[in-house]
């Protein structure tokens, strides 16, 4: 059956790519918006989380909902007002969906929600399942209550995965431009040790992921989507570099140095987290690009 879908967050890279993939599947598909925006062959509607304010009418005819909205991390530093920001964007965004799925008609039986592996903080050469407790730090305490939120969702009845996004690699779009950048420029160096692990994976086997959660009414709770073959940071800046012909410098960006430039944001490149990716294969999932070199190729020959 072709499922109608609700989507927020639909303007992020993961978001746009979503939607085309959906509606070539078939699947009819609304999205959540703050503004009014043209898309072809989707319904628009407005919600301000803020304020609690969404369209009802969003939930006709809808059998999933897809929750991907939440402040870009690493736009500007972490204040606390920024920090407030990057957490009520998740937790109330979560809490609006829950109090509207609660008191409308509706016939929604799935909530497939965006998580991160912020959640398990910086833990070293642990290997860490979804089992594994939660950190310590910021992106953390933003994991925990966004997850809390999510689990909120359970007192309806429907089916609910948590999606523990990694580092997504794409060309022109997240975290992979912003590493390339320094690296085309002659500048490329690991940050930090180095020796921290990044839990990455390919833009296509995320959208993959969250189609394999829509399809697959056995998935519920918290998976990894992260590649099978973590690397560490140099690895990962080599790799970058061998893809764009430019050298590594031989030693690494100092810790310090990062803390004093990036301040608390600096933990998104220095935390180390090892994630296994065996739930996700175990659930019948085949990642297209489980090995990192495959997958920069694939990214920067498109």
């Amino acid at each position: 059956m072709n499922q109608h879908i609700l989507l927020t967050g639909a303007t992020g890279m993961l978001g746009k790519d979503l939607i085309q993939t959906l509606l070539k599947r078939g699947n009819k598909v609304s999205i959540l918006s703050r503004k009014p925006h043209q898309i072809d062959q989707v319904k628009v509607f407005l919600w301000d989380v803020e304020q609690q304010k969404i369209d009802t009418a969003c939930l006709d005819g809808v059998d999933s909902i897809i929750h991907l909205a939440g402040e870009n991390i690493a736009k500007g530093k972490w204040t606390g007002q920024r920090k407030k920001e990057i957490i009520d964007s998740r937790v109330l965004s979560t809490q609006l969906l829950f109090k509207t799925i609660a008191t409308n008609p509706n016939q929604v039986k799935n909530f497939i929600s965006a998580a991160a592996i912020g959640y398990y903080g910086n833990r070293g050469d642990e290997i860490l399942t979804e089992e594994s407790t939660p950190g310590h730090n910021f992106l953390a305490e933003c994991c925990i209550e966004w997850e809390k939120a999510i689990d909120q969702v359970q007192q309806l009845k429907l089916r609910i995965v948590k999606i523990r996004t990694g580092v997504v690699l794409a060309k022109n779009d997240g975290a992979l431009k912003s590493m390339a950048t320094p690296i085309s420029l002659f500048a490329g160096a690991p940050l930090g040790s180095g020796k921290q692990w990044v839990p990455w994976i390919h833009y296509q086997d995320m959208t993959r992921i969250y189609l394999h959660a829509l399809d697959n009414e056995s998935l519920t709770g918290a998976y990894n989507a992260t590649a099978p073959y973590p690397v560490t940071n140099k690895q990962l800046t080599k790799a970058i570099a061998k893809q764009l012909h430019r050298p590594v410098w031989p030693f690494s960006v100092p810790e310090k140095i990062l803390q004093f430039i990036l301040g608390e944001m600096s933990s998104m490149v220095i935390n180390s987290t090892h994630t296994t990716a065996q739930k996700i294969e175990s659930s019948g999932f085949i990642f297209k690009y489980p090995q990192l070199e495959q997958a920069l190729s694939d990214i920067y020959s498109a």
